[in-house]
């Protein structure tokens, strides 16, 4: 099978995950409540408190990006349930011993929960603007920003799918994708500096992809300085091929 046909097959399932989203869009709206009341409470009642050092940026906008990205990940991480979904099903198993090789269907599979991540953060970053955070004013830096959070999307995806390839059961999996999710999560600058943590939590924060994620966002959405940029671009990158390679070499295990 050529390149070609390896991206028609990625395309179709990204397309098939847009149909889905635009036909029935519940559980994207629900998934946004709680996002917001991060945004609402947590942010406003902080913010007020002003003991987390953000320099010149106020807290509700630092933290925006981080409750974006926070909340495009668990959506990700969790998608790995309709994989589990749909080996009890058996589509998997078609799927599998289909012509298509395993990393096309890795990534289609992940850049799916992409399209899922997408729509969460274009409900979120409006309701925040009627909140008062300030956004850069450039909608080439949203731009590449949304461009980012579907990448990201997509390697979080990656290790939801190596997750239900060794957890095959949706109640294990809902136990491991929250112990996955959730210290990525607290252990990234997305609440608080990474110089406020202590130190062996500064340690992982620095081989945390989240990390990278929540600066890239922040850096195009909330403050527009790109110095760092670079850097999280590249970590993002290696990231994502990283965990595409690890999924696609797993993949298998999903139907034994």
């Amino acid at each position: 099978m050529t390149v070609k046909d390896s991206l028609r097959i990625i395309s179709a399932m990204v397309e098939l995950e847009i149909r889905r989203v635009l036909h029935d869009q519940t559980e994207i709206y629900t998934r946004a409540i709680q996002p917001l009341l991060w945004l609402l409470i947590f942010g406003h009642v902080v913010g007020a408190l002003k003991v987390i050092p953000t320099g010149s940026t106020p807290y509700l906008d630092y933290i925006t990006p981080g409750i974006i990205v926070q909340s495009t990940a668990t959506i990700s991480i969790f998608f790995g349930l309709i994989i589990i979904w749909e080996r009890e099903t058996g589509i998997l198993k078609r799927l599998v011993t289909s012509p298509a090789p395993n990393y096309a269907i890795v990534i289609g599979r992940s850049m799916a929960a992409g399209v899922r991540g997408l729509a969460q953060a274009i409900i979120i970053i409006p309701i925040a603007f009627l909140m008062g955070v300030k956004f850069f004013p450039n909608p080439s830096y949203l731009l590449l920003a949304l461009v980012l959070l579907f990448l990201s999307c997509g390697g979080f995806a990656g290790i939801s799918i190596m997750i239900a390839s060794f957890f095959k059961t949706r109640e294990r999996f809902m136990g491991i994708g929250q112990a996955v999710v959730l210290p990525m999560f607290f252990a990234s600058s997305a609440l608080y500096p990474i110089s406020a943590m202590p130190e062996p939590f500064q340690i992982f924060a620095k081989i945390n992809p989240m990390t990278y994620v929540v600066d890239a966002m922040r850096s195009l959405m909330i403050t527009g300085n790109l110095s760092q940029l670079p850097l999280d671009i590249a970590a993002i990158a290696i990231f994502v091929v990283v965990v595409f390679t690890a999924a696609s070499l797993t993949f298998k295990k999903v139907i034994e």
